[in-house]
């Protein structure tokens, strides 16, 4: 069976910035069939609390609502999360959709009023730029 990394929150751990989670049940259940999943939260690695204010990129740079800089903290995560998918050889994650760190394709804009933009989170953009392919779920 091939591995697989999977955003922490979508299997039901408590790692949402305001320590919930983004429980996907019937997701997880299917991919566990075809992976084995193993799951990251790359803000943790990066050796964020959780909770924690919530986060946004703007001007290429991670901030908090309160204007605070945390862009080392996700590119410190997101490459901690590539050593465990180069360590597990695995090819693909899935990854929670809009998120500043694991969001593809749409991120929430940086203005923190939940409008969203083209672009890619910290961790799925480190991911793709090493051929691991990204697939986001909402």
């Amino acid at each position: 069976m091939r591995y697989a990394l999977i955003s922490s929150c979508l299997i039901g751990l408590n790692t949402k910035y305001d320590g919930t989670n983004n429980l996907r049940k019937e997701v997880v259940e299917r991919l566990k069939n075809e992976y084995i999943l193993i799951p990251v939260c790359p803000e943790q690695l990066g050796g964020l609390p959780t909770p924690r204010n919530p986060c946004e990129i703007k001007d290429g740079r991670v901030v908090d609502i309160e204007g605070n800089d945390f862009t080392d903290n996700f590119y410190k995560g997101a490459y901690e999360a590539l050593k465990l998918a180069r360590f597990f050889d695995a090819q693909i994650a899935f990854l929670k959709s809009k998120s500043p760190s694991c969001g593809c394709g749409k991120i929430y804009d940086g203005s923190f009023s939940g409008e969203l933009v083209e672009g890619n989170g910290i961790t799925a953009a480190v991911f793709m730029q090493n051929g691991i392919k990204v697939v986001c779920i909402d």
